[in-house]
């Protein structure tokens, strides 16, 4: 790259990279056409004025190669010409074209190849320079390359290491490398030089004899970050393009090459070291921007309090990264301006004053500045941060009550309730233990009938009964309460005398309930004690001493009704007879409750419960358990255990003594018993066989009273026939085994019951099916009248009543076939037509025992029949054929059908023919 100055034109000349290749000894370098870079960095001023030319792009071409056409990506504002300079077409400021890279086309004359570069466009720096040593001698470009810009002046030349070589005899040439150490190269970071910026030239001694190309390769160079150290081939100097930041790399590695027209390697590559020297160019950043400390109230001078930190990117190890601190402020300046200070090295803050405190002022605000160049206020870079400390609260203010005294007053006997109110102020931050309060009772509370819990929001003092108080004993209490905090006060903290009060309560009288003493009370008693006996005086005491109060007594719970209590004297009578057996005694024990009542307003009750303990007397008879037994016919080894019960106690109660009656006689006969023990006997058979039945056995049971009792109690013994297994086995001990007497009965009931219910259902139901049949009669024409029966007892519904189908009574071969009604016509009440029902027929002289069924059959054969009439219509009871047997109905009044007639069959008929058998049948009365 090359950099012309004096026309006011920046030339930008960017030349080609070639790399020759031989196919053999002697063989023409092969050309490669293209730009010489893929990107470039040109630096171009801030503005331009219209035709100003900017950079020039260099393209390489073969020589069989024809001429190239280049396009730009941004025409509207630069113009690229065919010798590759760029121009301006309008005034441009360059800062708003930096942001995209221009892109540069060259295409070949077919436009079938094409090539592209991008250009990257930088502000101008200005170029320093370092005037060093002359080189010795200066070296010829080689024929067929463009001849190199003049040589800067006062720039550093690297040499390759030299190679010493003598002749021998022999005609060899012995090389012997020696030994070079290059300094590395210091460029300064950011800086504002003219680039490309030329830093040394790399020259190796071999090129005074022959042209020589030089290349650098490493990261800044061939690598990334690419183009930032460019040599050019034929002059060997090394420049640098654009500023460098020493926090982004501080130094760059690379490495020189020197190699022939053909490539070949003809030194050995150089090492170059290029440090960036660090410049101011960082401010100190505070890692936070608000640092937040405490410190407690009351700390002395030199306590510890935070530690601010800030960082610098320059070199910490140049006055650039060395940094210092101080405060700049304190808010508020309370009670002195300079209440901490800070280590201006670590920045460690730390208290220099005393008299923090924290209710006069809670929080500082400091504000903490960073400078580096060791704190060197004209050419160091500062920063600042905030420190807001916060002062903790200590307990170093008691609570104090805002009264001496304070007044409550109690109704006597309640409890849980509070009786007054005791208010504190604390200047300590509310809320924390050096501000809860805590009140004790030092005086005045001897039975700690009182306490003081503390109302965690308002911080009040709740005085609170906590057992009963009683107006007869105390009429006022005077308390002596201490306010105190959850910890201790601070060391040197006294309390003072507010933090002691007296509260006074005053004890209001309520009407109390009368009480029994003692409750309860036991009394014991014999059992059997008569009605209207005095027992006890069961009296209640009324607490109202200062109260002229009476007190009544009503019975409140008696459960067997044996008690009763006089209103005024309390004094306890019986009733009825005290028996210890009874359901209502548990334990021997009778437990009744009674009733005080005063006359106070409003009255106040009491109750009091009554326990007599009934003793024991020989008042019940024991008799025989169990009541039931059975045993086999013939006598097995095991007879019948009974059980003698008693309800006494011992001794009233056993040992007892069995025995059988004398009557019957024959109890002694079949039976034995034998006593087992004092409660127990056993019934066995006597006699080798007793036949099936039931038997009551007599025995007599005598207990063991001081005046004993006797009874005799019955053991009801079924006799049975039993299987091998010595079970009875008749029907009878089966029925035994089921259900009882009773439930046999209810069963029977039930189904009696059922059977009703379904009978009645059944002729409801055919009562209706004849009603809805009865609707469906159509209307018959008038007939033949002749033999017609008539019902003068209904009332029907007018002369079309008394159309009856008379037909129906006549005999069958006597209906003329014209008489035969048409279709269509008929009667309300006529049968619809259905077929037939199969009626009985009677025989021409039946025997009379028949009649009875002829009867029944044909009544079962009406009800089935689905076209039988209603109650109201005409029936054909029976048919008789064309021929009667029986005489004239005035034979009735005839001699001979008198007595020669036996009507007595017509008791077999039933209840129904039971009136024509006491009117024909019998003798003559």
């Amino acid at each position: 790259m090359y950099s012309y100055q004096g026309t006011g034109l920046l030339v930008l000349t960017l030349l080609a990279a070639l790399q020759f290749t031989t196919e053999g000894r002697g063989a023409p370098p092969l050309c490669r056409p293209g730009f010489s870079e893929d990107v470039y960095v040109v630096p171009v001023p801030e503005t331009a004025e219209k035709g100003q030319p900017l950079f020039n792009v260099r393209f390489v071409r073969c020589r069989q190669d024809g001429p190239v056409r280049f396009e730009c990506s941004n025409p509207a504002d630069f113009r690229i010409g065919a010798d590759g300079v760029v121009y301006a077409l309008r005034p441009l400021t360059m800062s708003r074209l930096q942001e995209v890279p221009l892109t540069v086309v060259a295409k070949d004359e077919t436009g079938q190849l094409q090539w592209q570069t991008q250009i990257k466009l930088t502000p101008p720096i200005g170029q320093t320079q370092v005037t060093l040593t002359p080189p010795t001698g200066q070296t010829q470009p080689a024929p067929d390359m463009p001849a190199p810009p003049s040589l800067s002046q006062g720039l550093e030349e690297i040499w390759f290491p030299s190679r010493q070589s003598d002749s021998s005899s022999l005609g060899q040439l012995k090389r012997m490398k020696r030994d070079w150490v290059i300094p590395p190269i210091n460029v300064p970071e950011n800086s504002r030089g003219e680039f490309p910026q030329e830093l040394v030239r790399i020259r190796s001694d071999h090129d005074k004899n022959r042209s020589l190309r030089y290349s650098v390769t490493g990261p800044g160079a061939d690598q990334p970050p690419t183009s930032i150290f460019i040599i050019h081939p034929i002059s060997g100097e090394l420049s640098v393009m654009k500023p460098l930041d020493r926090e982004d790399i501080s130094n760059f590695h690379l490495r020189a090459h020197a190699v022939d027209l053909n490539g070949n390697q003809v030194e050995s590559p150089i090492d170059i070291v290029i440090n960036v020297i660090d410049m101011n160019d960082n401010r100190p950043e505070f890692i936070h921007q608000i640092w937040n400390g405490t410190v407690a109230e009351g700390s002395k001078p030199g306590t510890y309090v935070m530690t601010v930190t800030s960082v610098d990117k320059d070199d910490p190890k140049t006055a650039n990264g060395m940094l210092r601190y101080k405060i700049l402020s304190q808010n508020p300046e309370s009670p002195t301006s300079n209440m901490f200070t800070i280590n201006n090295k670590t920045g460690g803050i730390i208290t220099v004053a005393a008299g923090l405190d924290r209710e006069k002022v809670p929080q500082y605000t400091l504000i903490i500045q960073a400078t580096d160049m060791e704190g060197n206020p004209m050419y160091g870079l500062s920063n600042t941060a905030t420190a807001v400390i916060k002062v903790s609260d200590i307990n170093d203010n008691p609570p104090e009550f805002t009264a001496e005294t304070f007044f409550g007053e109690v109704p006597e006997n309640r409890v849980n309730v509070i009786v007054a109110n005791l208010t504190v102020t604390d200047k300590d931050q509310p809320n924390t233990a050096a501000w809860n309060a805590v009140y004790k009772i030092t005086g005045g509370d001897p039975t700690g009938r009182f306490s003081v819990p503390t109302d965690p929001t308002t911080n009040e003092g709740l005085v609170t009964v906590v057992k009963p108080i009683d107006y007869e004993i105390s009429r006022t209490y005077v308390l002596t309460v201490v306010a105190v905090n959850d910890v201790s006060l601070a060391r040197g903290i006294h309390s003072p005398r507010q933090s002691t009060a007296t509260v006074s309560i005053r004890v209001i009288d309520v009407n109390e309930s009368p009480y029994f003493d003692p409750d309860p009370k036991l009394i014991k008693l014999e059992e059997g004690m008569l009605a209207e006996s005095t027992l006890t005086s069961f009296t209640a005491q009324d607490p109202d001493r200062f109260m002229q109060q009476s007190i009544r007594y009503t019975r409140l719970s008696d459960p067997a009704n044996w008690l009763r209590i006089d209103p005024n004297t309390g004094r306890i009578t019986t009733i009825a007879v005290l028996d210890r057996e009874s359901p209502y005694v548990k334990d021997n024990m009778y437990s009744a409750s009674f009733l005080a009542t005063d006359n106070g307003i409003p009255p106040a009750s009491g109750t009091g419960t009554l326990q007599i303990i009934l003793l024991d007397i020989n008042d019940n008879a024991p008799h025989v358990s169990p009541q039931e037994a059975e045993v086999c016919e013939k006598p097995e080894p095991n007879g019948i255990n009974i059980t003698a019960l008693d309800g006494d106690l011992n001794p009233n109660a056993g040992p007892f003594a069995f025995e059988l009656a004398n009557r019957p006689s024959d109890v002694r006969r079949n039976w034995t018993i034998t006593r087992l023990s004092g409660d127990y006997a056993q019934v066995s058979l006597k006699i080798g066989f007793l036949e099936s039945g039931i038997y009551e056995i007599p025995i007599i049971i005598t207990d063991s009273g001081n005046l004993p009792m006797s009874n005799t109690s019955y053991l009801r013994v079924k006799v049975c026939q039993c299987d091998h297994h010595g079970d009875c086995t008749d029907q009878q001990h089966i029925m035994a085994a089921g259900l009882g007497t009773g439930a046999i009965i209810a069963i029977l009931l039930c189904i009696i019951i059922l059977l009703i219910l379904v009978l009645m259902f059944v002729v409801w139901m055919k009562r209706r099916d004849k009603e809805r049949q009865a609707k469906q009669l159509l209307i018959d024409p008038e007939d033949d009248v002749r033999d017609n029966i008539l019902k003068y007892d209904e009332e029907g519904g007018g002369e079309e009543d008394q159309d009856y189908d008379l037909s129906q009574l006549q005999q069958p071969d006597t209906i003329e076939p014209d008489t035969i009604k048409p279709v269509g016509i008929r009667r309300m009440d006529e049968r619809p037509l259905h077929p037939e029902p199969q009626y009985p027929i009677r025989s021409a002289a039946p025997h009379p025992g028949d009649i009875g069924d002829f009867i029944n059959e044909g009544l079962k054969a009406a009800d089935n029949d689905p076209t039988a009439p209603p109650y109201d219509s005409l029936l054909v009871f029976d048919y008789e054929g064309s021929g009667s047997t029986a005489g004239s109905l005035s034979s009735l009044n005839s001699s001979s059908s008198g007595g020669d007639q036996d009507y007595d069959y017509l008791n077999d008929w039933g209840p129904r023919f039971r009136k024509l058998a006491d009117m024909y049948g019998g003798s003559d009365d």
